[in-house]
């Protein structure tokens, strides 16, 4: 099978000047360099005057990203084989963020009802944000150490 993102050099360069093909381009390469788990809280949404538009959930992610943003456009701009971006703008969509807070990562089951009440009475949407990712993350690392621990149960009792 034929990888589409290497395909679009090719297509940029014979395309030449295609405003609609280079934001495309510029949208499917964010999603390929930054990798699953920076694409799962960034939303790229347009390229002006080779400028990308990326939306974050909150003021923690943009920060974070700016001081990437040098290394992100270098990777754009390889992976196309092109000088396609050369500035990163970061923006707040607070729904971003939203869609994914009461939500665990990887298996999407609901956080526990007692993690999201305490979450509830944190005032500072940043720090709430924060907690609901703390709490996920400890409730996915508690989960994959039960599951290794049943695994080797069992391939011990096959013994």
């Amino acid at each position: 099978m034929i990888d589409a993102a290497l395909l679009l050099p090719k297509i940029l360069e014979r395309a030449g000047e295609n405003r609609e093909l280079s934001e495309a381009a510029a949208i499917i390469a964010w999603k390929r360099v930054t990798g699953e788990g920076l694409a799962r809280h960034t939303k790229p949404t347009m390229l002006r005057h080779m400028k990308l538009t990326v939306e974050v959930a909150d003021e923690v992610w943009k920060k974070q990203l700016q001081r990437m943003s040098l290394e992100l456009i270098s990777r754009v701009n390889k992976l196309m084989k092109h000088e396609l971006v050369t500035a990163i703008d970061f923006r707040i969509n607070p729904a971003l963020g939203r869609s994914k807070t009461a939500k665990r990562k990887d298996d999407h089951e609901p956080l526990p009802d007692n993690v999201v009440s305490a979450a509830a009475q944190i005032d500072d949407p940043e720090l709430r944000e924060r907690f609901m990712r703390a709490a996920s993350n400890c409730i996915d690392r508690r989960d994959a150490n039960l599951n290794h621990k049943l695994a080797t149960r069992n391939s011990q009792s096959e013994i």
